[in-house]
């Protein structure tokens, strides 16, 4: 059984997607400290006028050292973010089918005060509508040992995981022995080879949310999830 265990992050781009449609199970580790400026609250949509950040207003101030689950949405957001949505993407062409289905989401998340529920919301809808099958529990669910490397190996075994799939990034502080020595093995993502797919607004970009692959080739968007090469 493989594994996953990264932090919630707002409309994700579909390297996120691919990666844990790889796994049987996706934990979502919002018990990590929150980082400014960090994927967590935040993407980028593409607009007539070049990629934009969208980002939701948290509460930060004395915070510095919050976990994600704890993050709390500063004021309304939701509105303004759909309109950005609407105007940037309402000549793509799977707008009218899908855009009721993405408004409703921001309809719901505009009613929530957590980053972590939030982010729930998108990242559950966004992989049903790619067809995705992993189940998604959050880190909570499991008994709270260790930290860094313990606490991910203690999750992945607590699951019955046998194999732990993570993100290139994870390098930096990863101590794959330990996960050897348990049985355990580790493997890296590799983010080079996605297709490029007919997108609005001038040269293509692959570091956007995956709404944009929804919106401009709807029910082909699992297809730009494999890798070439």
């Amino acid at each position: 059984m493989r594994i996953c265990i990264i932090q919630s992050c707002y409309i994700p781009w579909k390297g996120f997607f691919d990666l844990i449609g790889r796994c049987d199970a996706y934990v979502v580790f919002d018990s990590a400290q929150y980082v400014k400026r960090h994927w967590h609250n935040r993407n980028r949509i593409k607009t007539a006028n070049g990629p934009i950040w969208l980002t939701i207003p948290v509460v930060v101030k004395g915070r510095f050292e919050q976990p994600i689950n704890e993050v709390e949405i500063e004021k309304p957001w939701a509105e303004k973010h759909w309109h950005a949505i609407e105007l940037a993407y309402r000549r793509a062409s799977f707008f009218d089918s899908i855009g009721p289905i993405v408004r409703g989401w921001y309809e719901a998340a505009e009613r929530e005060r957590r980053l972590t529920d939030v982010n729930m919301i998108f990242l559950r809808g966004i992989a049903e509508l790619l067809g995705l099958k992993t189940v998604m529990t959050m880190d909570t669910a499991y008994p709270a040992e260790g930290v860094k490397t313990e606490r991910l190996l203690a999750i992945a075994r607590a699951a019955g995981a046998t194999r732990y799939l993570s993100g290139p990034s994870a390098r930096a502080y990863f101590d794959e022995t330990l996960f050897s020595a348990a049985g355990v093995a580790a493997e890296w993502m590799n983010y080079d080879g996605y297709p490029e797919y007919r997108q609005l607004h001038g040269p293509f970009e692959h570091a956007v949310t995956t709404l944009d692959l929804l919106f401009n080739v709807g029910p082909e968007a699992p297809h730009y999830l494999q890798r070439q090469g």
